[in-house]
């Protein structure tokens, strides 16, 4: 339709056509072939200074407390788009209206953050203290073995609040700035905290007591490994050869397809390879965490009995976890801002992933009950998609019967 919509055209009508597009793998070639469109702009996710000038932009429509900064935030949220960023500040009205404010402060911001990483908390749902006790000691898996990894993202902080759908708990890592790549060693790091979870259980409870909580894990640590090995050349046997990958069909339709044919031994090989990594990877977690098992129980007992474990008191234990007799060195905490990660750097918790959302992966740890499917998130390596979020902001003269809302209603958007 576009095509005949331009045909005629010439450079004395003075008509510029404008089209945009986030599927352009599925264009028609004749739609990109020289002469049609003339320039191409690529709209990627936006760095520290492009978060601070969009949260400027939409912080005009809100009244802010005095001590929030946009260029603390923007430092602090790391793979946000702008429409994630718009969504930040329209929950944290929409928080504060609740609460008879007549400003937005840290605290909202803080809220609204969490929320959009994982999901709105589940008050109502009551976990037996068995669950909960599995939930506990597969989240303080996961941060020890991030805290034991060199050069890993740093633990922001640990819940076993239930949220979202089927989500029991979760761990939320931060870059401490954007990255751009990603060295062999930041990904077997990766690997080694996502195996944390599972080999806490494991330690604790015993084989034949593991759960369904770490099924997500381990599907993103096998993803993660087979591009390792198959595309990113980080295989001294296999070499740095691209082999291919599962191509997804663009319309949804049927199975993957890979974009290499490979033969069958070519296919032995690079699963053996897989395996291996992956094994090696489970027993360097299993490694960390027997040397801390007094640790682990210390920071599983904690959340049992508070149910959240951050910034300085989540440091206070991390800095006495021990890598070969000796303590770790971490970076200080954080400051008062919940961080987030795109998907390819946020610790999943345990199950499967309920959404798509950077960092919103806090599956189901239910060791007696497996969640309903959900739809499985992009790799952990490639861009996270984008969430879906309303791009306005809540005005300042936001009425005040938001405020009396109930509390089933604190995930309407405006």
């Amino acid at each position: 339709q576009i095509l005949v919509e331009m045909d005629g055209f010439d450079g004395r009508k003075g008509i510029i056509i404008v089209a945009a597009t986030n599927r352009p793998e599925i264009l028609d070639s004749a739609l990109l072939r020289a002469g049609r469109f003339d320039r191409r702009v690529v709209v990627d996710r936006p760095d520290v200074k492009g978060r601070e000038a969009i949260l400027q932009v939409h912080a005009r429509q809100v009244k802010l407390s005095e001590n929030v900064d946009l260029g603390s935030v923007a430092r602090m949220t790391p793979g946000f788009a702008g429409a994630d960023l718009a969504n930040v500040l329209n929950e944290a009205a929409l928080l504060a209206a609740r609460q008879d404010k007549t400003s937005i402060d840290l605290s909202d911001i803080d809220a609204a953050v969490e929320r959009s990483v994982a999901g709105l908390e589940k008050k109502s749902r009551r976990l037996s203290d068995k669950v909960k006790r599995v939930v506990a000691y597969h989240e303080s898996g996961h941060a020890i073995c991030a805290a034991a990894s060199p050069g890993a993202d740093p633990v922001q902080k640990i819940s076993i609040i239930p949220r979202g759908i089927g989500a029991l708990g979760y761990t939320l890592q931060t870059p401490l700035e954007d990255r751009y790549l990603n060295s062999e060693r930041d990904l077997l790091n990766r690997i080694i905290t996502l195996y944390g979870g599972r080999v806490a259980e494991e330690l604790v409870f015993g084989k034949v007591n593991r759960t369904t909580g770490a099924s997500d894990d381990i599907r993103k640590a096998s993803d993660l490994a087979r591009r390792m090995v198959s595309e990113l050349g980080m295989s001294d046997k296999m070499g740095a050869i691209h082999y291919g990958g599962d191509q997804p069909n663009p319309f949804g339709i049927g199975g993957a397809s890979r974009d290499v044919a490979i033969s069958e031994d070519t296919a032995r090989m690079i699963d053996q390879e897989v395996r291996a990594l992956l094994e090696a990877a489970k027993a360097t977690a299993h490694g960390i965490l027997v040397e801390n098992r007094d640790l682990l129980s210390r920071m599983a007992e904690h959340l049992l009995h508070h149910e959240v474990l951050e910034r300085g008191e989540l440091h206070e234990f991390l800095v006495q976890t021990l890598v070969d007799g000796e303590a770790v060195e971490l970076p200080e905490p954080p400051p008062p801002i919940l961080p987030v990660a795109s998907l390819d750097t946020t610790t999943d918790d345990t199950g499967d992933d309920p959404d798509t959302d950077p960092g919103a992966d806090a599956p189901d740890t239910a060791p007696d009950a497996v969640p309903p499917e959900a739809p499985d998130p992009q790799a952990p390596s490639a861009a996270s998609p984008e969430p879906t979020a309303d791009p306005d902001t809540v005005p300042s003269s936001l009425p005040r019967r938001l405020a009396r809302e109930d509390a089933h209603d604190a995930d309407t958007k405006p």
